[in-house]
């Protein structure tokens, strides 16, 4: 199987979710000749399952993809799709954030509630089908920890005194979006539901 991404970290946190699994987990890394697919649906389940299509049909090989965004409920569900790219194309983590606080700047603490969802995507010749995790939480007022990537620093998961950025991947990987997500994953694996 092939995980359609280009994401280290990304791959890092799946490739320890799904040990165990029997799964030959590939990177998209492997494969020089593969074109980075243009993430342009209006919804994270239409970008990861166009990742995981076109990858897919690229190779012959099954594949897996995903997509996360932040919702957050005080900017009427943004940055949702459009969470990595935030800032503009090619943004980096550190300035979608900035630009996250910016927006968050005067609204108060009890205002901030938001929630991560990830959704995973599998095409492959048994078919396509999809599962998703979320993990509901608050965006703090400034960046707390030195791990994780993306958002991690300013999410603190609700019920937790502690951002995504303090917690270990194994942690994390315990209670997150992607966390809950790669669970349904591993729960569907042996009998994928194909969605068209």
């Amino acid at each position: 199987m092939i995980l359609a991404t280009k994401n280290r970290h990304k791959l890092e946190e799946m490739r320890l979710a799904l040990e165990g699994m029997g799964i030959d987990l590939r990177s998209a890394f492997e494969f020089a000749d593969l074109p980075e697919v243009v993430e342009d649906a209006d919804t994270l389940e239409g970008n990861a399952l166009k990742k995981a299509r076109e990858t897919f049909i690229l190779t012959g090989i099954t594949s897996v993809a995903d997509d996360t965004g932040l919702e957050v409920d005080a900017l009427g569900g943004r940055p949702g799709v459009w969470s990595a790219r935030y800032a503009g194309e090619g943004a980096t983590y550190a300035m979608n954030v900035d630009k996250l606080l910016a927006e968050l700047s005067d609204v108060p603490i009890d205002r901030r509630t938001a929630r991560f969802r990830t959704v995973i995507a599998v095409a492959g010749p048994a078919g396509e089908w999809t599962v998703d995790g979320v993990c509901e939480g608050e965006i703090l007022t400034e960046r707390i920890g030195k791990g994780g990537f993306g958002y991690d620093p300013v999410f603190r998961p609700a019920g937790y005194d502690r951002s995504f950025a303090e917690m270990s991947i194994e942690e994390k990987n315990l209670i997150s979006h992607r966390g809950k997500a790669l669970k349904a994953f591993r729960d569907a694996y042996a009998t994928p539901r194909p969605i068209s």
